[in-house]
Order: C-alpha cells, then structure tokens, then sequence
C-alpha cells in the first residue's frame, strides 16, 4: 500500500504563494477558525516532504521569528514532524529537530518514500518539486488554501505555473473564518 501524498498550499485568490509590499503572512486574513484546523491537520502521524528553496526559507523565517505566524502552534506541530528534504544543494546536518536530506531525482525519492511510509506524506510550498510530482503522477490530494486577496501588482511565486494540465476532482471544501476557501482536489493528468 503506498502513502497518500498531500501538496498543501496557500495561495491569494489570483494563484500566487506570497506577496510583496506590505502584505504579511496570511496575507493579513489569519483567523482563530483557520489556525485551530491548521493545527488539526498537522496533529496526526504524517510525513513532511519539502525541496531544497521552501526548506531554506522555512529554516530562515524560523530563525528570526519575525515573521507573522511563525510562532502559531501548526507551524511549531509542523517542525516536530519527521521531514524529507529533497536536495542537491544543501548539505547536512540540517536545522530541523527530525529531518532527513536526500538527494536525487525528486520524482524518484517520493515514488520510494510512498512505497515505503507508513504515514501520510504532506508538503507545505514546494512549488516546483510538487509541480513535478504531479506530473508523474505522485500526488494525491492538492489542497489550496485560498485567502481572499488579489495581488495583481505584489504576487510572487505563482502556484501553478508552468504545470501540465490537470482535471480536479473535487474531494472537500471549507470556509474558514467567513472568508478563506480550503479546497481539497483529486488532481489527473488532462488528455
């Protein structure tokens, strides 16, 4: 039995991870119903996956603390999780409590780590690994947190693009906080 594999990501309505200018983390929109289910997803036994940029930034906005949300306890439940680094760059030992860093084609590690998990796998961000993954065919679940801002002139690091073409099927959606969309998709390659 493989892994389920679940790409987790938050985006601004117009498809971009982040913002520039004086947009701070959740986009400023964070609410207590949408950090109390962040924490719930990141309460089971499960797996983190990440490539080597989102895991750098990660290391770094937890360093310094700064940053709005870094200190909210998902993000803290998320850190004592066991983590996948895929890498070629980054050298070991890393600065995460439970993290292991692997190197190699990406498409391959996860394919032998959902074959060999006894946990679900998630991934926070990742952009162009889990851009990857889908491609091959390796993930399961997409699931895009869609805050309720556009950043037509700010938004950095769109979520998509680049990839193939997919069909979504639909598995949940929620509100969270009267304002914020969790959409949960079965992604299959189009064509």
């Amino acid at each position: 039995m493989t892994a389920t594999y679940t790409f987790d990501v938050f985006s601004s309505l117009d498809g971009f991870g982040a913002a520039s200018a004086n947009w701070t983390g959740y986009w400023g929109k964070q609410g207590p119903e949408l950090l109390d289910h962040r924490l719930d997803l990141y309460g089971g036994d499960q797996r983190m996956v990440f490539g080597a940029n989102t895991f750098r930034a990660f290391v770094q906005m937890l360093a310094s603390g700064e940053e709005p949300g870094v200190r909210d306890p998902w993000v803290t439940r998320m850190t004592s999780l066991p983590a996948t680094v895929v890498s070629s760059t980054l050298e070991g030992p890393l600065d995460w409590p439970d993290a292991t860093l692997v190197s190699g084609d990406a498409v391959e590690v996860v394919a032998r780590l959902k074959e060999a998990s006894d946990v679900p796998l998630r991934s926070h961000g990742s952009l162009s690994l889990n851009r990857a993954l889908m491609s091959a065919g390796l993930v399961d679940r997409v699931q895009v947190t869609i805050f309720p801002v556009i950043t037509g002139q700010t938004g950095v690091a769109s979520v998509f693009q680049g990839a193939d073409d997919f069909d979504l099927e639909l598995l949940e959606h929620r509100t969270l906080d009267g304002r914020t969309q969790e959409l949960i998709y079965r992604p299959t390659l189009h064509g």
